[in-house]
């Protein structure tokens, strides 16, 4: 049986504005297993982002609501202080590549001292082997090792991405989150950076959890598809059942307007507009985008369990 990674039971966080409160994570459970990949896909403004940033506690200070159980290892990391979570879980046991490598990284801080500094923070190591580390890290993800002495702003777009994902594994954490680690780069580049995930996926065991709304991207690392709607989880699938035959609505429309290279079809698009998260429509949040909408959509579905094994949260499958 898989050894349980992950257990998020009823996580909530909400973001007080000027305009209102913004439910950007209403109410997720999740499950991960050790040596998943996990793709979390959906539109812009879905939650994605405060989700990941709800799991590894990385808050602004107009927090509103923040709430639930996130268990990593049988350890309810929600329940611990805010120093013991910063010495024992972040960057030790999980770790994020950011979106933008650029803003990730110092510019008047060699790389390879960026790099190496969770090993010397948080390992105690001192700093001529931590940069040796780094530099096998640094092979691992395809960068050079002369690298290490360069600035950010010397590197490219490729080779920044990768530098930071070298600075999310060099501690070996049991779970890496990576927000969008290929957007703002060619199509070729981004090929090459998937490459480098799929084989340290494949040679480490390593775990994923991967945001993103190109669901491209996500074909060939995922193993299972967590989609994302205004704030909630409303499919769970493996990657084969969700890329091939989605359940939801939602899902449905998101694969129907990706292009495929072997199969000719017509695209289809999504009518309407995300709803916004300040005051989201009452029952079914995409029900008012819904072609397949009834009366009961006026009442919030469950996350329904299916006999295959996958999560939908829609009556269709009551």
């Amino acid at each position: 049986m898989a050894e349980k990674l992950l257990q998020v039971r009823d996580l909530y966080l909400y973001f007080r504005t000027m305009k209102g409160v913004v439910q950007a994570v209403d109410g997720i459970d999740l499950d991960m297993n050790r040596d998943d990949a996990l793709a979390v896909i959906g539109e812009s403004g879905c939650g994605k982002t405060s989700f990941i940033r709800a799991i590894l506690r990385l808050l602004p200070r107009n927090v509103d609501t923040y709430k639930g159980s996130v268990v990593l290892l049988d350890t309810d990391i929600m329940k611990l202080s805010d120093e013991r979570f910063r010495t024992h879980v972040r960057w030790q046991q999980m770790s994020m590549v950011a979106q933008a490598a650029m803003n990730a990284l110092n510019p008047v801080l060699k790389v390879g001292d960026q790099v190496s500094e969770p090993l010397v923070v948080h390992r105690r190591i001192p700093k001529k082997q931590a940069l040796a580390q780094a530099a096998e890290v640094f092979r691992m993800v395809g960068v050079p090792a002369d690298f290490l002495d360069r600035y950010s702003f010397e590197l490219s777009g490729g080779m920044r991405q990768r530098a930071i994902l070298a600075m999310a594994l060099i501690t070996q954490p049991d779970l890496v989150i990576l927000d969008e680690p290929t957007s703002a780069l060619d199509m070729l580049t981004q090929a090459n950076i998937m490459n480098v995930l799929k084989g340290i996926k494949r040679d480490l065991q390593q775990s994923f959890i991967f945001i993103t709304h190109d669901v491209s991207t996500t074909s060939e690392l995922a193993d299972r598809g967590v989609v994302m709607y205004a704030g909630h989880i409303v499919e769970i699938s493996s990657a084969e059942q969700f890329f091939l035959n989605p359940f939801h609505p939602y899902s449905q429309k998101l694969m129907a307007s990706v292009p495929t290279l072997k199969v000719r079809k017509d695209l289809e698009f999504i009518p309407g507009r995300p709803p916004t998260l300040i005051n989201p429509p009452q029952g079914c949040r995409f029900a008012p985008r819904c072609e397949r909408r009834f009366d009961l959509c006026e009442q919030e579905p469950p996350l329904f369990a299916l006999e295959d094994g996958r999560q939908v949260k829609c009556w269709l499958y009551k």
